[in-house]
C-alpha cells in the first residue's frame, strides 16, 4: 500500500520554526533579525563590489554593492530529500540558509551553476529596488 503524503501545517510551522533556529545558530543573530524583518538575507562579496539579495523560494538577485543597481536574477535550487512524498521544498528558512551557505562558502561555483537571467524574468524589479533600499535603512540603523 502506498503512503499518500497529507500537508500538516503543525509539522510545516515546527520545520520553519527549526530552520529559523538553524539560521541563527549558523548565522548569527543579526541574520536572523533581517530574514524576519525583511522576509531576505544579504551577502556582499569580500571586496563588497557586488552583492545577493537572498529570498526564501526565489531566485538569489545580484547588484552592485556600490550602486545599489540590481544586475541578474540566479536560480539556484536546493532540494529536500528527507520525505519524497512531501514533496522536494525545503522550509524557507533553511532554503536561504542554503543560498547563504553556498555564497559563502564558493560564490564562484554557485553563481556557474545557477541558470542566469535578466532581472525581471521572475522577480519585479520594483520590489527589488524597494528591497536593496530596505537594506540599506537596515545597514544604516545597524
Amino acid at each position: 500500500m502506498t503512503r499518500r503524503y497529507v500537508k500538516d501545517r503543525n509539522r510545516d510551522r515546527q520545520a520553519e520554526e527549526r530552520a529559523r533556529a538553524l539560521l541563527c545558530a549558523t548565522a548569527g543573530e543579526e541574520a536572523l533579525e533581517m530574514y524576519e524583518r525583511l522576509g531576505f538575507l544579504s551577502f556582499e562579496d569580500e571586496d563588497r563590489e557586488y552583492g545577493y539579495l537572498i529570498y526564501p523560494q526565489r531566485p538569489l538577485v545580484g547588484y552592485d554593492a556600490r550602486s545599489n543597481e540590481p544586475l541578474s536574477e540566479y536560480c539556484v535550487h536546493f532540494r529536500d530529500g528527507s520525505e519524497p512524498e512531501a514533496g522536494e521544498r525545503l522550509p524557507d528558512a533553511d532554503d536561504v540558509l542554503a543560498k547563504w551557505l553556498a555564497l559563502r562558502m564558493d560564490e564562484e561555483h554557485t553563481l556557474a551553476t545557477a541558470n542566469v537571467h535578466p532581472l525581471g524574468r521572475q522577480l519585479d524589479p520594483a520590489m527589488v529596488r524597494r528591497d536593496l533600499a530596505a537594506l540599506q535603512r537596515w545597514e544604516a540603523s545597524a
